[in-house]
């Protein structure tokens, strides 16, 4: 894919040396000589300098091939404006960075397919961490209806030598829930367990579950803070 990236700061930078890595053509725009530079000859992707929202520079960095942009710009008002223009020229795929929720909408109306907040993510983070300190890392999906919980099996853990299919049948065992993911250990790929999957103490689940039965399910599989 042809990636275009507007704003080439610390998350701009880590984006374009992760998509190449991937494999991706990506190209960056930003005013800034010095990071254009660093973009050029440290993370070696195509760097066009100048403003991210000038139709002149984003025509010379190829946004009319573009697969996908990002913008990352440092002001919502800018990275709405990448956006609008991302739209117009036919850019399929659009993701922008939010610092203000309020400008949810706006990037909607505006063409984004894909809006992060940078803000909610953060404060999420912080306080699953207070909340269940025992999960490894946790996603919502759907407005918060769905979470994925990422879990370590230590060796004390009540499912160690357990299969998930005879985890799934236990009463306590919270409804709905699944175990999508499972991995032997840091060494071995993710892979997706069967009802007869042995779980092993040192081993990482991938868990589903709703917000409401997050801590019914720490509680049955004897996790501790």
């Amino acid at each position: 894919m042809y990636i275009l990236i507007g704003g080439v700061g610390m998350m701009g930078s880590d984006l374009a040396r992760t998509l190449l890595q991937m494999g991706h053509t990506v190209a960056v725009v930003d005013t800034d000589t010095a990071a254009c530079q660093y973009a050029r000859e440290k993370i070696g992707v195509m760097a066009f300098e100048g403003s991210a929202v000038n139709t002149t520079v984003l025509l010379e960095a190829g946004i009319r091939k573009a697969d996908a942009v990002i913008a990352t710009l440092g002001e919502d008002a800018l990275n709405l404006a990448m956006v609008t223009l991302s739209k117009y020229y036919g850019v399929t795929q659009i993701v922008v960075r939010m610092s203000d929720r309020d400008f949810t909408q706006p990037y909607k109306l505006a063409g984004a397919t894909h809006i992060i907040s940078t803000t909610e993510l953060a404060i999420n983070r912080i306080v699953n961490a207070i909340e269940y300190p025992q999960v490894d890392a946790m996603m919502h999906f759907e407005q918060g209806q769905i979470e994925v919980l990422k879990l370590s099996l230590p060796e004390n853990c009540s499912v160690v030598g357990r299969k998930v299919a005879e985890i799934a049948q236990d009463e306590k065992f919270p409804m709905g829930t699944l175990i999508i993911g499972y991995q032997v250990n840091h060494h071995e790929p993710l892979s997706i367990p069967n009802g007869n999957t042995i779980l092993e103490g040192g081993s990482t689940i991938l868990a589903v579950t709703k917000p409401e039965f997050v801590r019914q399910l720490i509680n049955f599989m004897g996790l501790r803070n």
